[in-house]
């Protein structure tokens, strides 16, 4: 019995979205990487415990890392568990790491979580996004144009 209760707390479809990050940027290029993770962390993701609403990515040593992601401690481990929000490193090729770096340096570029998943072969990914910040008026715009589409779609129906 305590078998099948485990099954449904490890749900298949795990989605974690930045939604604060498609209000506040507009993203002009998306990549997936891996995260490097510690045991009780991959736990805590499959039961969705994790958030990227301050997570922020920045480079050191030539390599990618995360800053900011808050994973919640897992509850059945040890008194040992891992810190919530620590930094992560980011497992990608380094072609893709020079291309973003360099993008990166240009004015008013900078690199963000989109989406944290757990894909069909039980590893985490994170979807990063080389993003340009939006002004006040371009976020006015964007939902202006998004309300439309969805009034759009509705007289559809």
């Amino acid at each position: 019995m305590s078998g099948k209760k485990n099954k449904d707390r490890f749900s298949g479809n795990i989605t974690i979205k930045n939604k604060k990050a498609r209000r506040e940027y507009e993203f002009l290029e998306v990549i997936e990487a891996g995260i490097v993770l510690q045991g009780s962390e991959i736990k805590s993701i499959r039961e969705g415990k994790a958030s990227l609403q301050e997570a922020y990515c920045h480079f050191h040593n030539g390599e990618l890392f995360i800053k900011g992601m808050n994973i919640s401690p897992y509850k059945e481990s040890t008194y040992d568990n891992h810190n919530p929000t620590r930094e992560r490193k980011l497992l990608i090729r380094k072609k893709e790491i020079k291309r973003f770096k360099s993008r990166s340096e240009e004015k008013g570029l900078t690199i963000v979580p989109t989406k944290l998943y757990v894909n069909n072969r039980g590893f985490a990914k994170i979807e990063i996004a080389l993003a340009k910040g939006r002004k006040l008026f371009d976020k006015r715009e964007a939902l202006k144009s998004r309300e439309q589409k969805k009034e759009i779609r509705n007289l559809k129906l």
